[in-house]
């Protein structure tokens, strides 16, 4: 899988912008706010209809404009693609495949699969929950059309069910209604909960050697599912929550509350783990994620590397590099130091300044 270009118009600070790509590394260097990170953002957004930084559309256009466009063209197993996202600031972006418009977002998942890397996700094992279930929703609605399918439907039913615990208070009468919602819920709820927990076991296959070789073979890492209910208990939990959750007006059970805790021998890191011993499990996760994306499409992702050397020490880096091989892999820099002193092959290199290659 290659991105072989993306042409941008008035997203972010960039009013016109077209760029081939390498099939091998491309490197973007610069200084700070010069718009290196807002290239590896459209490329995301390619792949998964989503900002990485959670942004609105709205915040993605230009200052100056109304309406932003994204075109990427990519080659996957020798198929041409080409992605169009429209992009307005009153009414919801519009998407396109080879020319054709697709009805819902979720259609796009699969086309491009990237793995996205930046100094905010070496501090994924430190943060709160959500930003690890937005981890696991993100990688699997790339890989998995059934599981998008199930979190779409999750949410909306979610949302309704929130809608109505809301307005028991001025109709009590609905509360008849809340069993036909628990129902989807449940249905929905418990295949989540199923392929999360598939995913989870799938990558600690994978990153356990990866973590030891970073380690020096002294640490041994382990993912553990932490699911707010298991899928056999899901519907007496929900019925026994009832009460609680009409008095809090929202839905207190169910896998929107999961998690999942790293683990060093019988340490949960996040507690008693060194800052050290936390940024090398959260890059041991993101190579096992590139492997793991690679072993279920047959084929590499495409690595999106913001700024993440930089973060690094010396030794992390040459793991980092080393890992790449033969996977195209789009970095950001403000420096090229770092690949000099590891006489790292660089494929195509651009300087941005200022939203513009010079």
């Amino acid at each position: 899988m290659i991105i072989e270009s993306v042409e941008l118009k008035n997203f972010r600070n960039y009013k016109s912008l077209q760029m081939d790509f390498d099939c091998g590394t491309n490197i973007l260097y610069g200084d700070n706010a010069q718009g290196k990170t807002n290239i590896l953002e459209s490329l995301y957004l390619s792949a998964t209809t989503k900002s990485h930084k959670g942004s609105k559309d709205k915040e993605l256009i230009n200052f100056e404009a109304d309406e932003a466009h994204i075109k990427t063209i990519i080659s996957k197993k020798d198929i041409p693609y080409r992605i169009d996202i429209h992009l307005k600031k009153n009414s919801p972006k519009g998407i396109a495949i080879n020319g054709m418009p697709i009805k819902r977002a979720s259609e796009l998942f699969g086309i491009l699969n990237v793995v996205f890397f930046s100094p905010e996700d070496l501090n994924l094992i430190k943060n709160g929950p959500a930003e690890r279930r937005r981890f696991l929703d993100l990688e699997l609605c790339q890989l998995d059309k059934i599981y998008v399918y199930n979190m779409v439907n999750y949410n909306k039913v979610l949302n309704q069910r929130n809608q109505l615990l809301k307005s028991l208070d001025f109709n009590t009468s609905l509360i008849d209604t809340l069993d036909i919602w628990d129902m989807q819920l449940i249905e929905y709820g418990q295949k989540i909960i199923s392929r999360r927990r598939e995913f989870i076991d799938s990558l600690n296959g994978i990153v356990y050697d990866i973590h030891r070789n970073l380690s020096g073979n002294r640490e041994e890492l382990k993912l553990k599912y932490l699911p707010d209910v298991s899928e056999e208990r899901f519907y007496d939990e929900l019925i026994r929550g009832r009460d609680r959750d009409r008095k809090l007006k929202t839905t207190s059970t169910g896998p929107h509350r999961d998690d999942f805790a790293f683990y060093i021998g019988e340490n949960d890191i996040r507690k008693f783990g060194s800052q050290g011993q936390q940024r090398t499990a959260a890059l041991s996760l993101k190579l096992a994620e590139i492997k793991l994306v690679a072993k279920v499409i047959n084929d590499n992702p495409v690595l999106l590397l913001d700024d993440v050397l930089s973060e690094l020490d010396a030794n992390r880096q040459n793991q980092l590099l080393n890992s790449i091989g033969d996977i195209q892999t789009m970095i950001t820099c403000t420096g090229l130091d770092d690949f000099i002193e590891n006489r790292f092959e660089i494929n195509k290199l651009y300087h941005i300044e200022n939203g513009n290659i010079v």
